[in-house]
């Protein structure tokens, strides 16, 4: 008798608790200010926000290159000093990857039906990730694999120059996902006109005028933008600091003006800047004071 009057109880209850799921997620996702730069453990920090709070979450974790990574900057007193992060991993890339993997986890959860997630890496564990992602998002909601294409100093004398970061790009739900195709460069055909009065390119064909669109041909999944180089004015002194450039397409492609953009590597807040100028809301973390410290100036300094 005791076990059907519990089951009852439960019975009774269930369908409270399922309406009013909503309301609690809402409370929750509320009571997290927006344009948050948080300093600590990511996963940590993860494990405190909403499912679903973030419409676009980018990472730049770790590239397992097993060394430590520094870079030049200037304190107040304008002496130079270094700023570095470790990413040595005793264990190797099965201590990298049981690191990973509970923050991949972790941002499919934050993602909503319409959410994405790119990951950038190098050609030392891509390849291990890509795997991992299949099996955490599934292989059908994999969309790209965007090599960024850039050229920077040093030569390779035994192999191919290895100049190219890989970023992976999957959908919380492929169809449902945000995207806004992106056009850009120069179209690759010989003999274009333009049009006198709209300034629309076109060329001539058997049928007549074959026009093309104005902001240039559609941007594939190789992308060539500029490595920032030392002496960039947007350098601030954070080793791996990627460009505006590429994280402005990330965004325009992915998101909406108002989305919730996340990093939860964010270093010195280059997806951070990026969200501030295109009018979206974002959340950003890292566990060096200093990159933080480095992040909020750029966003000061941005307005």
């Amino acid at each position: 008798m005791a076990v059907t009057k519990k089951k009852q109880a439960l019975q009774k209850s269930s369908p409270s608790k399922r309406k009013n799921a909503p309301e609690r997620k809402a409370r929750a996702k509320s009571a997290i200010a927006d344009n948050t730069i948080a300093c600590g453990d990511n996963l940590d920090l993860m494990q405190q926000l909403p499912d679903g709070y973030c419409d676009l979450i980018y990472i730049d974790p770790p590239f397992f290159s097993n060394t430590t990574r520094t870079a030049a900057a200037r304190d107040k007193t304008k002496k130079k000093t270094a700023n570095a992060y470790t990413d040595n991993w005793t264990g190797g890339i099965k201590t990298y990857l049981a690191f990973l993997q509970p923050r991949l986890v972790e941002c499919h959860r934050l993602l909503p039906g319409s959410g994405t997630l790119y990951v950038q890496l190098d050609y030392r564990a891509a390849h291990y990730v890509r795997v991992l992602l299949d099996t955490i998002f599934g292989d059908r909601n994999f969309l790209n694999e965007i090599i960024w294409h850039y050229r920077t100093g040093g030569a390779a004398k035994r192999w191919f120059a290895r100049k190219h970061d890989t970023i992976l790009v999957y959908a919380k739900s492929s169809g449902k996902h945000t995207f806004h195709p992106q056009r850009g460069g120069t179209f690759r055909t010989d003999g274009l006109n333009y049009d006198e009065e709209t300034g629309r390119p076109y060329k001539t064909t058997k049928k007549g005028r074959l026009y093309f669109d104005p902001d240039g041909p559609l941007i594939s999944d190789v992308w060539d933008i500029p490595f920032l180089s030392t002496v960039a004015r947007e350098r601030c002194g954070w080793p791996t600091q990627k460009p505006l450039a590429l994280l402005d397409r990330i965004l325009a492609a992915s998101s909406n003006p108002g989305d919730l953009v996340a990093d939860f590597f964010c270093g010195s807040g280059t997806t951070l800047v990026a969200a501030h100028q295109q009018q979206r809301r974002y959340y950003g973390c890292d566990a060096s004071k200093e990159a933080v410290r480095l992040a909020r100036k750029r966003l000061r300094d941005a307005g």
